[in-house]
């Protein structure tokens, strides 16, 4: 997943992955709708935002899960060890020991894909979704006013992005006088 482009992947999962789905929803629910307890999904009651959020899901999922596998494995053994030395149960391992310390080493590359995960939401745009970049899309065809229109669409990610870089940082920085008291 991590090799294929996002906009690839966004096509594949409208138009492919979903219509596959409804063909398997609808096979296995095949008795319930000849009992008429339940009706036949259509591929257009799935919504295109739907498929937009399933695609940037499965996009960004690979990631976020290794940003949470390399973050786990950055915790000391020895930490481990001795939590376990304590006796505390493996769940009580990772709540108190483990997790906390690991969170510090996961926050800032999860911040980092957070803010791209937002950029590229602009992506959807070309599924029709009305996002900001098809709204500006809509109006600027409308009324010719292209740099206008693209202008301020630009300054809406850069607002985004920049406030939740500062929310991340804000984040990070009181983490960290945690840590130092």
């Amino acid at each position: 997943v991590r090799s294929v482009p996002i906009l690839v992947l966004l096509f594949w999962i409208a138009f492919v992955g979903v219509p596959l789905f409804v063909a398997g929803w609808n096979a296995l629910a095949a008795p319930l709708q000849e009992a008429g307890l339940a009706q036949p999904l259509l591929v257009r009651d799935v919504s295109l935002m739907w498929r937009a959020v399933i695609a940037l899901t499965v996009a960004y999922s690979s990631f976020i899960a290794e940003i949470f596998r390399a973050g786990i494995q950055s915790v000391d053994i020895g930490q481990v060890e001795a939590a376990k030395a304590l006796g505390l149960s493996r769940v009580q391992r990772f709540r108190l020991i483990v997790f906390p310390q690991a969170i510090r080493t996961i926050l800032p590359p999860l911040g980092n894909d957070f803010v791209a995960m937002v950029k590229d939401s602009s992506l959807v745009s070309v599924l029709g979704v009305a996002d900001i970049t098809q709204m500006g899309k809509v109006y600027a065809a409308g009324s010719f006013r292209f740099f206008e229109t693209y202008s301020i669409v630009a300054y809406i990610y850069l607002i985004l992005t920049v406030s939740l870089s500062l929310a991340l940082r804000a984040l990070e920085k009181r983490m960290r006088r945690g840590r130092e008291a």
